[in-house]
């Protein structure tokens, strides 16, 4: 595993090993002991996939408050995504700068997103699977998010929005850290 820290503090990027022989290929995405040598020392406590059918969508921006805050692992399995992480910390040297990722089923690259960053993505094709895992339990009464089109963010999707949820055209925008209870 190939560690590299991203412009947004306490983000990394993972490139995976991959091992080939004519049976088709195996990697490990996850190694406890390899993390932890590289600064990240959460469990990952929850993984869920998600299955998008249709180019265009947008998911997110989504994260949990306090005390369910939650680090993520994302790693594209199907297609390819254009993947956001927008840090809302405060105190944090790249507070609400965000940086987007391309990701796909063929770099063997997976994104780790430190508590206290919203994270979202698009779909660049049809027909996309994304792992995630989570430090922390889904608490559904701590689920946030903000709208992806936020002037406060300045994020530049590269396609115009498709599909997205009224859950997530209903975000309210950002109003500063006074919102943000981590």
């Amino acid at each position: 595993m190939l560690f590299r820290q991203a412009e947004i503090s306490g983000a990394q990027t993972i490139t995976l090993p991959r091992h080939h022989d004519e049976r088709g290929s195996f990697g490990r995405i996850f190694d406890r002991d390899r993390f932890a040598e590289n600064g990240i020392s959460c469990d990952f406590v929850q993984a869920s996939i998600s299955r998008t059918s249709y180019a265009g969508t947008l998911r997110g921006l989504h994260f949990q408050r306090a005390p369910y805050a939650e680090a993520k692992l994302v790693h594209c399995l199907r297609g390819e995504i254009y993947d956001v992480i927008c840090d809302l910390r405060p105190d944090s040297p790249t507070y609400l700068k965000h940086q987007y990722f391309y990701l796909n089923c063929s770099d063997n690259e997976m994104i780790y997103i430190p508590p206290g960053c919203a994270h979202g993505f698009m779909t660049l094709n049809d027909d996309v699977e994304v792992f995630y895992a989570m430090s922390n339990i889904y608490a559904q009464d701590h689920a946030s998010g903000l709208r992806f089109d936020d002037p406060a963010l300045g994020i530049s999707w590269p396609r115009p929005v498709a599909h997205i949820s009224a859950k997530d055209l209903q975000w309210p925008y950002y109003k500063g850290s006074e919102d943000m209870v981590w």
